[in-house]
């Protein structure tokens, strides 16, 4: 399963950002981290969507942890995210008892 962080922010917070990257703490060995991947538009300012694969049985762990990875960007101005846990076809199946 992954975990996806959908991110947004002005252009103009662009620095403020990449200077707390890469303060961001080190993740946990049961996360395999994919991204940032980063684009840009005229009206909607930049986005990144990064990918955070682990276990099922430890997603409750893995959110808690990928959300208080966020936590560094609090304060920058016109910074928002969202975490979003995303099943595999077959743990998807089994939730709905398939």
């Amino acid at each position: 399963m992954v975990i996806i962080s959908d991110v947004t922010y002005p252009p103009e917070s662009t620095k403020e950002v990449a200077v707390r990257y890469l303060k961001a703490p080190v993740l946990p060995d049961f996360l395999t981290k994919k991204g940032p991947y980063i684009c840009a538009s005229k009206d909607g300012g930049m986005r990144s969507i990064t990918y955070y694969e682990l276990e099922s049985s430890r997603l409750a762990e893995g959110l808690k942890v990928v959300g208080e990875s966020m936590a560094i960007y609090f304060g920058v101005p016109g910074y928002k995210y969202s975490l979003k846990p995303y099943f595999e076809l077959d743990e998807g199946l089994a939730i709905l008892g398939l």
